[in-house]
């Protein structure tokens, strides 16, 4: 590990990121005191005079004041209907619904463990790294599965067991905007954006799968530069393994699991070939049945039922294949225990959706947009500037509020439609958010798994701590920040489009 003096020198810094991070209340308590501050601010700004005008209609927009007796009105009569109406919340909760499906069924466990045991031992940190992107996926799965697997597997195959943990924990957080599939984050983000995106554009759509390119790409590049840090970095620094832990015997699949993954398969591939019966054809019953288009058809607005649906199929058919399935009621069961692990993340929406509501009524956020863009259209920064900009300004912010959603539904509805206005899309600016919420995730003690981590290392080490975690990590954090960093700089240059229908640069900009 690392010597003591600069293992210190990491504690001392972490402590001051602990305390600051301490200081801060429950995410919950958070949005429920922001909602209460913007209510204030409204009464205060609506008595200053202030205004902007706005470019695309013109209109002179002032504060719109809550402490009225119509803003009370507003408060009572809108709080159900702003919770219920949420964009993110029924996506994530129809999505968790079919994962809470594979995952009862043991299906998603079974997929990882089969993908990482197949691997040839050179490409072994590789498919670590790789199967901890893809198990995004799945929320945290990856977390309570794969980190802790990987580090079996790499002390069975004679390496470190905190090299296989680092890298598989460098994937699975560290990676989190990357994958090869839609996952529940996604659309939740994509909910949130929309919502910022529509105080300057009433109308704007913004699809789910709107970073799906850069993710792909994304994909692929997380994974050749964590398995390049661990092998150049964390495995030389580590050393050899003299802890008390002993090599277990992986398991291979059981005949079952075997015949649950065959089922899964071909169940999939069916409903593939579904699919793509409705996308193919010119007139296909999934595209848009006035122009035939797939951008903006009932496919593409429908991707959260088709991850349910997906989810949900090759669940059932792997659980009735191994027989991990006995009745409806083990079905009903996997989604039922799906939702449990939602209860806080339904709480924190519920304090949410009233702060963003009443950030909207109030034009704050709007009239912040207008003069926040006066001032960066006058730096003069340009994309890559204006972009690199605000991923260290994500990635910092990381470091002391976790949650991904949370920080976006306070941060979209100031940076949206400021950069909007500067000509910048919704999606792109979203994609910039994801790549420094990503590179700190796996630095941050405020990190819903951080805790875990450290208790996971502490089977192989156990004088690990919290500074054992950051200095394993940093290295990772660093790269994927540099690497992340000079895809978004060839991304501009070229000019691509960073998912189906997603410019990076707003109409006749």
């Amino acid at each position: 590990m690392a010597e003591t003096t600069k293992r210190s020198g990491v504690d001392r810094f972490l402590s001051i990121i602990e305390r600051a991070g301490n200081a801060l209340p429950h995410p919950a308590t958070l949005f429920a005191l922001l909602a209460f501050l913007v209510v204030l601010l409204s009464g205060l700004f609506s008595l200053t005079g202030i205004s902007a005008l706005h470019p695309g209609t013109g209109e002179t927009i002032t504060p719109f004041n809550l402490l009225s007796v119509e803003g009370l009105h507003m408060i009572l009569t809108k709080m159900v209907v702003n919770f219920t109406a949420f964009a993110p919340l029924g996506t994530v909760l129809v999505a968790m619904l079919g994962i809470g499906i594979a995952e009862g069924s043991g299906l998603i466990g079974a997929v990882m463990r089969a993908l990482v045991m197949a691997s040839p031992k050179k490409l072994l940190t590789f498919v670590v790294v790789f199967a901890g992107v893809l198990s995004n996926t799945a929320s945290e799965v990856g977390y309570v599965l794969l980190v802790p697997l990987a580090a079996v597997i790499f002390l069975a195959a004679g390496r470190h067991p905190l090299a296989g943990l680092a890298a598989a924990f460098a994937g699975v957080s560290g990676g989190y905007s990357a994958n090869l599939l839609l996952g529940t984050i996604d659309p939740l983000l994509a909910g949130l954006s929309q919502e910022a995106a529509r105080i300057i554009d009433p109308t704007y759509l913004v699809n789910p799968a709107c970073n799906y390119y850069f993710m792909f790409v994304s994909t692929f590049l997380i994974a050749g530069l964590g398995t390049w840090v661990t092998e150049r970095i964390v495995i030389p620094r580590l050393g050899e393994y003299n802890g008390d832990e002993k090599p277990e015997e992986l398991r291979n699949a059981t005949a079952a699991e075997k015949r649950g993954m065959k089922w899964a398969l071909v169940a999939v591939l069916i409903f593939t070939a579904v699919i793509l019966a409705g996308l193919l054809p010119a007139e296909g019953f999934l595209r848009d049945p006035e122009t035939h288009e797939i951008l903006h058809s009932p496919f593409m607005s429908g991707i959260v039922a088709m991850i349910f649906i997906s989810a949900a199929i090759a669940g059932i058919a792997y659980g009735v294949g191994a027989k991990t399935f006995k009745s409806d009621s083990d079905v009903m069961d996997g989604m039922a225990k799906s939702m449990e692990t939602l209860g806080s993340y339904i709480v924190l929406v519920f304090f949410a959706a009233q702060f963003v509501a009443y950030f909207n009524w109030t034009n704050l956020g709007l009239i912040l947009a207008i003069k926040g863009a006066d001032v960066l259209k006058a730096a003069d920064l340009g994309p890559i500037a204006l972009m690199l900009s605000f991923v260290i300004v994500s990635a910092m912010i990381n470091m002391v509020m976790g949650s991904a959603s949370a920080k976006w539904a306070i941060m979209g509805p100031v940076f949206i439609p400021m950069f909007m206005l500067l000509g910048y899309t919704p999606e792109f600016t979203q994609m910039a958010y994801r790549v420094g919420d990503s590179v700190t995730n796996i630095i941050s003690p405020m990190m819903s798994y951080f805790a875990l981590i450290v208790a996971f290392i502490a089977r192989y080490d156990k004088k690990a701590g919290i500074g054992t975690v950051i200095s394993t990590m940093l290295p990772y954090s660093v790269v994927f920040l540099i690497g992340w960093s000079v895809l978004l700089i060839i991304w501009v240059w070229i000019e691509l489009p960073i998912g189906p229908g997603a410019p990076m640069f707003m109409p006749g900009s």
